[in-house]
């Protein structure tokens, strides 16, 4: 029964992706050779990340040469500026995607966030800078998901959106060994011009091969009574209308409590793998294969099968509910195997994003869906700015070292280790600090973890009060939909008044020539 429910799931997976015939296109669209699919959002998301995905290995070792002890540091101050930029920025080109179409802002984002790839082996400061000012335009997913929102109906996005994610892990999933393999055989230099023509091929993919979503023939209202006003411009407009839709308001915290730390999480994680937990290099890889397929299976089947029986909001509560184990694991525990299971937790985990990006799309009316996903990709922009210095921050505190030991001592020149004897003050044992990091550690090996398990308690807080499904409308853009209204009534009766008047001047016409 479940092997005839999975393979009647496959069929229906594969027919949905490669399909041609749009129920939302007209008969003038069905008839063009090119049309709007999943397909081309797969291809860009998995273009773009792998190319960044390849240079894992290369931006740590430009990052060290360049900034030396202080890349920690660097490396999270770049991240919150990207971070925060992205924030600001992705409500607005979401906004004008709206307006303008899709295709245009798909090649505006994906040039402007893959130009710093070439940089790095040139010139590594304007590596950083171009890199940290590209957060302007690392919205990619935002415009990806009103992208697909445009093709599907509500029945079909969750599977599309489970794809669209499933893709993005699949890229970071094989592209970090194939550009350490290719690292350490021909160099760095390779794996770099590699991620420049990988980048420069999605972008020339999105110019040639991918169709415009938004047609006029189909949002004839958007195209033509739309206006590009500084209200739908301003980032902090955009911000100050989040306040007046309470369900987006509280879609918005849940992502800001729930992604803070998986953010942070994936800044430092691989690190912990080794140097805390001593992970070898092999496991390390086996690790994060294990994550990316089961990220994979996780997205498109098990999503799918959760809205179907529990629907969005508890499919999100349930990705909420093992992102809590999963961090909770991490902190409290430093055996391997509670690793490893704590592993096949977080592609579990995975689904909240998605899930949470479906409840939005359907929330959102049609001519919203950019400047609402915009939204939801902002706050996770300024969790890529925050989780890193925030867990860098935790770990500092309970003095938790993450930097590369120093290699360049031989094995026959021994460290002396000065042992720490308890202090005797006025005749009471006082247990030395390091005895009180040492029983620390044994405790909570992982303490940022612990700390956003507790914010994902939060979040499980707030996923409580929400609506078991999105509203039909939305208040997000409430100025621009009631100008759209005033608009298309006054369009109507000015048809509906011709009409009238064409009318008279016939009945008059006939009356006269009746005389």
């Amino acid at each position: 029964m479940i092997f005839r429910t999975m393979l009647g799931y496959r069929r229906k997976l594969k027919s949905f992706v490669w399909r041609r015939k749009n129920p939302k296109l007209t008969k003038e669209e069905k008839s063009d050779l090119f049309q709007p699919s999943v397909y081309h959002a797969l291809v860009v998301i998995f273009l773009e990340f792998f190319s960044w995905g390849l240079l894992i290995s290369p931006v740590i070792t430009v990052l060290n040469d360049t900034f030396g002890s202080n890349a920690f540091l660097m490396n999270g101050l770049i991240q919150g500026i990207k971070g925060i930029l992205s924030f600001l920025s992705a409500p607005v080109i979401g906004g004008l995607s709206d307006v303008w179409g899709r295709k245009p802002f798909l090649l505006l984002t994906v040039t402007f966030t893959c130009t710093p790839i070439p940089l790095m082996k040139f010139s590594p400061m304007w590596y950083f800078t171009i890199l940290s000012l590209s957060g302007v335009f690392s919205v990619t997913f935002s415009i990806i998901f009103a992208y697909v929102a445009d093709i599907t109906t509500r029945e079909e996005r969750s599977t599309a959106y489970g794809l669209v994610s499933a893709t993005f892990a699949a890229s970071l999933v094989t592209s970090p060994a194939v550009g350490a393999y290719l690292g350490a055989m021909y160099g760095d230099s390779l794996v770099i011009a590699l991620a420049s023509a990988i980048a420069l091929l999605d972008v020339f993919f999105i110019m040639v091969a991918v169709p415009e979503s938004l047609s006029e023939t189909r949002h004839p209202e958007i195209h033509h009574l739309s206006k590009l006003s500084w209200e739908k411009a301003d980032p902090f407009g955009s911000l100050k209308k989040i306040g007046k839709d309470e369900l987006i308001l509280m879609l918005c915290v849940m992502v800001f409590l729930s992604y803070l730390p998986e953010a942070g999480e994936y800044s430092c994680f691989f690190v912990y793998l080794r140097l805390v937990l001593d992970f070898s290099p092999e496991k390390v890889a086996a690790f994060v294969a294990m994550i990316g397929v089961t990220s994979v299976i996780a997205q498109t089947a098990l999503m799918a099968i959760l809205m179907r029986q529990l629907g969005l909001k508890q499919t999100i509560i349930v990705g909420l509910v093992f992102e809590m184990l999963q961090l909770f694991m991490l902190g409290f525990f430093a055996q391997h195997w509670i690793v490893w299971i704590s592993g096949a937790v977080a592609a579990i985990c995975s689904i909240t994003y998605p899930s949470i990006s479906v409840f939005v799309s359907a929330h959102a009316s049609p001519d919203q869906q950019g400047v609402a996903q915009g939204v939801v990709t902002g706050i996770r922009g300024l969790c890529n700015g925050l989780g890193p210095a925030l867990y860098g921050f935790i770990f500092y505190l309970f003095k938790v070292d993450l930097n590369e030991p120093d290699h360049g001592l031989l094995p026959d020149h021994p460290v002396a280790v000065i042992p720490t004897r308890p202090a005797i003050v006025n005749g009471s044992l006082v247990v030395s600090e390091n005895k009180i990091l040492h029983i620390q550690k044994l405790i909570v090996p992982g303490p940022p973890f612990v700390f956003g398990g507790i914010l994902v308690i939060v979040a499980l807080l707030v996923a409580s009060f929400m609506p078991s499904s999105p509203n039909s409308s939305s208040s997000l853009l409430t100025a621009d939909d009631s100008t759209q209204s005033m608009s298309s009534e006054t369009l109507g009766t000015r048809m509906r008044d011709k009409k009238l008047i064409e009318k008279q001047a016939l009945l008059v016409s006939s009356d006269q020539d009746c005389l």
